[in-house]
């Protein structure tokens, strides 16, 4: 166990952890932000993306020693960012949530992609969602919320 140093949606905590406990675990159990989900464990479904420094990432394969210091943005933030929101209000517009249990995943990818990538193409979409798995295939919707945002970003 050691203490690690972590800065969460702006905000810095101090945690007590084995160095290889994931990232995910570290949120949900310590932090009890439970807003990102465990799906797979194995990094292959998407559903318990983060933005580390930005950059969408799977927090189930990621070990609290290797943040040093580095920004975690979660699902918790997102009504807060103006794109984040963006993306938010195009989900329930096109009502893409059915079980509801992927979404702060797909919800994290789409804006790490619209944030790179403003005006993205269907292919850029598809490229960018692929790894965010949804059991209940609402991927048509997915993408026409992300186009539906991209266009409110304008």
């Amino acid at each position: 166990m050691a203490n690690y140093q972590v800065t969460v949606n702006g905000q810095r905590k101090e945690v007590n952890a084995d160095p290889t406990t994931p990232l995910l675990w570290v949120l949900r159990e310590d932090l009890k932000m439970t807003g990102t989900k465990y799906g797979c464990g194995v990094s292959a479904c998407g559903a318990c993306t983060v933005h580390v420094d930005g950059v969408a990432t799977r927090s189930c394969m990621l070990p609290i020693s290797l943040l040093n210091d580095r920004a975690v943005t979660t699902i918790e933030a997102m009504a807060n960012d103006h794109i984040g929101r963006t993306v938010q209000d195009a989900w329930v517009e096109k009502d893409v949530v059915q079980c509801g249990y992927c979404q702060s995943g797909q919800i994290m990818s789409a804006v790490a992609l619209l944030r790179e990538t403003p005006h993205p193409s269907d292919a850029e979409i598809e490229q960018s969602m692929g790894g965010n798995i949804c059991r209940c295939a609402t991927y048509v919707r997915i993408r026409e919320a992300i186009e539906l945002a991209a266009q409110r970003l304008k």
